[in-house]
């Protein structure tokens, strides 16, 4: 069993003139795996897909050895690698073979600091805003046109092209990928160890994120889906001294057998200022020395990553990989329609002795695409997996809203920080397990202390428009951001009175029964585009994907076994997310614990 206590966390103190390189609570995920990480019974949060014995390697000798077979190689990759771990980690087993080397980084030829600057500035809104706008450039923008003249130096044994692009460059030979999962690219740039871009130094960790979000990810997501077939070795750099490796063969066979069977990302979870107690009371192996969690990203997968294993050694790579190669097969029927972007979410919210969230709103469809460049909106539901007896959610006006005193009593809350009472302007409900509330865009909302909410919404993540916050402070001591004016240019005002209840309140019903199962259907608003469904069942239920991808989780009862038909059998316990793409066909699902079991079904309408 790993010992996580001993895994690398959060790393604060460095000798003299030592860089600090990673700012986390949390534990990175093992090299290697020693014996199973959790009992089957137990939220493991560290899933894997097993390739088989001699898929993965470890350390840098192995790939240092294909390098020198092949003579010459482009290593590429994502943002955040430190790249000179690389060529260090490689260049140790080059000096010893008497082979000469020539190392070449893509780094020296970018354009200079200013000039990129200026070149991003209109997707990156005014400096106090939290938002700017998908990206329009593309990657080679950024570098000086030399980057692409460069060649191989023939008397050399070893020439490497090396850094972010370089596969931008017109070398008839291997491409080499070093992936970075995104949750460890923050915790680097909340340690200032790298920085965006072309950049010469970090910035303050807020806008470094606006701009990785709104430029440089983007760039980086549009140039690894040109380049995918070029690649021929992944490589996973979170360790940073050390790296696990396969080639491409073991990566694409991994990715056609989860997008036929079932796919679980790797989870990660956050503190956060209204964050709660349930996340650190019930999901083994985390570092509880925090003040809390507020967030776990379960499935948003422009920020998880896919996990292999080979031999005990673990690889993450990023889920943009399986969509650009497989979402015909992960979404069936809806591919047509999302294409590469996977389009529900489902995450964790937990305010269990914690605190009210922000009373809040996001855009309507219009206003993200024209304004944020997104493809679609933030339309989300609250379905409350556990909660206390006087947990509340926020949804809807009052009957007798004034949007003009609101407004008002909202600005002066945030001038003179004075409190509101918000159940003056915004209805407030009881929360009780299993309910569904429903948030289309345009609705105002909040969740309640007490609750742990299970968020199932479309993919975009980042666009919340705070209005009132308590006036509390973040985790550092300061103010969180306030978006009136965003707020006010997108908030429905007819989703008040008694049409809260009736549109907002998902009516639950049984849509099919058999002997020991029925499908309660839990009706989503006619604005969401994706529907639910919970599956309950003491033995077992049989299910057809019907050409459509499924998200699920285990939302009552310690474990159930999947089945496919292709002889795919896997545990999922409680709390876990896991998705059912649409090739799958159909699958079983077996209830192993007592009582009930019940699984939800998100899907695409």
């Amino acid at each position: 069993m790993t010992n996580y206590n001993q895994l690398e966390k959060l790393i604060v103190e460095a000798a003299p003139g030592e860089l600090i390189r990673r700012k986390s609570s949390q534990y990175l995920m093992p090299v290697k795996l020693e014996g199973h990480l959790t009992e089957k019974e137990e939220y493991n949060i560290y899933p894997f897909c097993p390739l088989g014995d001699n898929k993965i390697f470890n350390g840098y000798e192995g790939l240092a050895k294909y390098i020198m077979e092949q003579g010459s190689v482009i290593i590429d990759g994502f943002a955040g690698v430190f790249w000179d771990d690389v060529v260090s980690g490689l260049t140790e087993y080059f000096t010893d073979t008497g082979l000469t080397t020539n190392i070449l980084k893509t780094s020296d030829y970018f354009k200079s600091s200013e000039e990129i600057e200026r070149m991003v500035e209109p997707f990156l809104g005014s400096d106090d805003s939290v938002w700017g706008t998908k990206c329009t450039l593309s990657l080679d923008s950024l570098y000086n046109q030399e980057l692409f003249e460069v060649k191989p130096k023939l008397d050399c044994n070893i020439n490497i092209l090396i850094g972010c692009g370089a596969a931008l460059v017109n070398w008839n030979v291997p491409v080499v990928y070093f992936d970075l999962p995104k949750n460890e690219l923050q915790f680097r740039m909340r340690a200032g160890s790298i920085t965006n871009l072309g950049c010469n130094a970090p910035s303050e960790p807020a806008s470094m994120y606006k701009r990785f979000y709104f430029v440089d990810w983007v760039l980086l997501n549009d140039h690894k889906k040109a380049i995918l077939e070029r690649i021929e070795v992944i490589a996973d750099s979170q360790w940073g001294n050390d790296i696990n490796w396969m080639f491409r063969e073991a990566l694409f066979e991994g990715l056609a057998k989860i997008s036929h069977t079932v796919i679980r990302v790797r989870p990660w979870f956050e503190p956060g200022a209204w964050g709660g107690q349930w996340i650190k009371d019930h999901i083994k192996h985390l570092n509880k020395d925090v003040v809390n969690y507020a967030w776990s990203f379960e499935l948003i997968v422009p920020e998880n990553g896919l996990v292999f294993e080979s031999d005990g050694y673990l690889l993450e790579v990023s889920f943009d990989f399986l969509m650009f190669n497989n979402y015909q097969q992960v979404l069936g029927k809806h591919a047509g329609v999302f294409g590469h972007e996977f389009p529900i979410r489902f995450d964790f919210l937990d305010t269990f002795d914690g605190g009210n969230l922000s009373i809040q709103v996001h855009p309507r469809l219009k206003y993200i695409q024209e304004v944020f460049g997104e493809n679609i909106t933030q339309d989300e539901t609250y379905y409350i997996l556990d909660c206390r007896e006087d947990a509340k959610v926020y949804l809807g006006f009052q009957e007798n809203i004034d949007e003009v005193k609101f407004r008002s009593s909202l600005e002066v809350s945030q001038t003179e920080g004075k409190e509101i009472d918000i159940e003056d302007f915004v209805q407030c409900h009881t929360a009780k397990k299993h309910d569904l509330f429903l948030i289309p865009n345009g609705t105002i909302h909040s969740s309640g202390k007490d609750n742990l909410v299970l968020e199932i919404s479309a993919t975009p993540y980042i666009f919340t428009f705070k209005m009132y916050d308590w006036l509390r402070l973040d985790l550092e001591g300061k103010p969180r951001p306030i978006n009136i004016e965003h707020a006010f240019n997108n908030l429905d005002f007819e989703r008040k009175g008694d049409r809260v209840e009736r549109e907002l309140i998902s009516h639950q019903y049984v849509l099919e029964q058999g002997p020991d199962w029925q499908i309660i259907h839990l009706p989503t608003h006619k604005d969401h585009f994706y529907d639910v469904h919970r599956l309950e069942f003491t033995k077992s239920v049989a299910v057809s994907t019907d050409n459509c991808c499924h998200v699920m989780m285990l939302v009552e009862g310690s474990s159930v076994l999947l089945k496919t038909p292709d002889g795919c059998s896997q545990v999922f316990a409680y709390a876990e997310t896991f998705v059912i793409p649409a090739t799958a066909s159909n699958y079983e699902l077996i209830n192993l614990g007592e009582g009930k079991a019940k699984v939800i079904k998100a899907f695409l309408k």
